[in-house]
């Protein structure tokens, strides 16, 4: 995998999680109208980001970044508070998490907690996206160097979602995909 196929898989990944980003915004539409939104996507939607943030996207990023930060101290500089910021964003998706499982659990949950968990989400994880396709990629493509890319392609190949076509990706991609069905097939019902 080349450089720019190593950025166009985050960039590829990132425009699917965006995807998923607007089903959530349309499920917390939808209870913001005080109509049921439809919770068995709602949790499908989580648990993909619970897992496949963790398994898979964010130690890409994190390789990229680490190899980058050798590499380049200025352009580390730029970026160091993406690993906080992935953090965070483990911390936002916990606690939306926790409000999805109360209301399940017969809670009696604040409608505003609920909006407030799932909007603060979307926000930041916009904001990540936004931030490592206009400062992180960038910077990366610009200060390392071939033999930079070729390590970071060696870290790749073992944590399992290398390429777009690893079994770990296609299952991710495959739940996308079927969370998206569902939620085309509750816009259909809605209307």
């Amino acid at each position: 995998m080349a450089m720019t196929e190593t950025i166009e898989l985050l960039r590829e990944e990132h425009r699917r999680i965006e995807k998923l980003l607007l089903v959530l915004e349309q499920e917390v539409a939808v209870f913001d109208r005080r109509d049921p939104p439809d919770y068995e996507v709602l949790q499908a939607v989580v648990r993909f980001f619970e897992d496949y943030s963790a398994r898979c996207h964010n130690p890409k990023e994190r390789i990229v970044l680490d190899v980058l930060r050798a590499r380049g101290p200025e352009a580390a500089a730029m970026i160091s508070g993406l690993e906080s910021e992935h953090r965070q964003d483990a911390d936002r998706l916990r606690r939306l998490a926790q409000v999805l499982s109360s209301i399940l659990s017969g809670h009696d949950v604040p409608r505003q907690a609920f909006d407030d968990a799932a909007r603060d989400f979307i926000r930041h994880a916009r904001y990540q996206i936004d931030f490592e396709e206009h400062v992180m990629f960038p910077a990366a493509l610009k200060a390392l160097q071939p033999t930079d890319w070729a390590g970071i392609e060696s870290q790749l190949s073992d944590n399992g979602c290398r390429s777009s076509n690893s079994a770990t990706q296609e299952k991710f991609r495959a739940l996308s995909e079927r969370i998206l069905e569902w939620e085309q097939v509750n816009q259909v019902a809605r209307m």
